[in-house]
């Protein structure tokens, strides 16, 4: 195996000996252990482990080493995962009519600050059209007619499809997507929307956050699930605010929270820091990556 660092995401019940077992697994494959990362939720008994490996001096395999990890998992009941860090991820991002989330994440493709490939900008309008040309990224513009939800979806997923599309991002896109949409890239949809959900739904939020008096705003980040606006939490963040902000200056606030917020989602899903857990999302820290 050429020289690189190589991800593990363990899930599996709680018992004693988990660390000696698969600590010892990677000793003994000539890996040596860069970052060990625990997690243990007593109430549910469930043990998650994020461990980071260098390859160098390894001669194994990507097959043969998953197939000796299955041998150690199968037993002790693993839900796993690995990842080698040999490409980057493929990005597809949606929109329809905000920018401030689309600038963000295409500045911080292009500085290097989010490690994947954005492929393709796919929207519901073209007013951002523009913004895909200045960084150069194809946009498709597959508007969604009275009777042609179906049909536009079909449109968009033929895009993923042949862009080989690793992870999609919803920066403000204004549609809600169907079961067959969702389920077709589990885990692979981050949304982002603000934080006063499910208060103040539809539009204008801000401006009914103003007339009650809010004092936070905030936003969240998380996995597109066929619950709306209710999938595993990726990130979140919060502002106070006082009676003086108005619903301009709350949408400006919440605009650079939203940029934040899912920035550091989509980071986290990149650098493989998460792992699912019913309706919870565990989200590892970096460590030192």
């Amino acid at each position: 195996m050429k020289s690189q660092i190589v991800t593990f995401l363990i899930k599996c019940p709680d018992q004693k000996g988990l660390v000696a077992k698969i600590t010892n697994f990677f000793y003994d494959k000539g890996f040596n252990i860069v970052s060990c990362q625990q997690y243990v939720n007593a109430i549910e008994d469930t043990y998650f482990m994020r461990v980071r490996l260098n390859a160098d001096g390894t001669d194994i395999s990507k097959v043969s080493l998953e197939k000796s990890f299955l041998e150690l998992a199968t037993p002790l009941d693993f839900d796993w995962s690995v990842n080698y860090g040999d490409k980057k991820q493929n990005v597809a991002i949606m929109v329809s009519h905000t920018s401030h989330n689309l600038y963000d994440l295409l500045e911080r493709s292009k500085e290097g600050r989010l490690d994947c490939n954005v492929k393709v900008i796919l929207s519901n309008h073209d007013k951002l059209r523009p913004i895909a040309k200045m960084f150069n990224i194809p946009f498709h513009y597959l508007p969604v007619t009275k009777d042609g939800k179906e049909v536009q979806e079909k449109q968009v997923m033929d895009v993923l499809d042949a862009n080989e599309i690793d992870l999609v991002v919803m920066a403000r896109y204004m549609q809600i997507l169907s079961s067959n949409f969702i389920n077709r890239y589990p885990e692979r949809i981050i949304n982002i929307h603000h934080s006063f959900l499910p208060a103040f739904q539809g539009a204008n939020p801000y401006k009914k956050a103003y007339e009650r008096g809010v004092k936070l705003i905030g936003a969240t980040a998380h996995y597109a699930t066929l619950d709306l606006d209710e999938g595993p939490i990726i990130e979140q963040d919060v502002k106070p605010v006082t009676h003086e902000s108005t619903p301009t200056t709350l949408k400006i606030i919440g605009a650079d929270i939203e940029k934040l917020v899912l920035a550091r989602a989509v980071k986290c899903h990149l650098n493989y820091q998460i792992i699912v857990s019913g309706n919870r999302a565990i989200v590892f820290p970096e460590a030192g990556e």
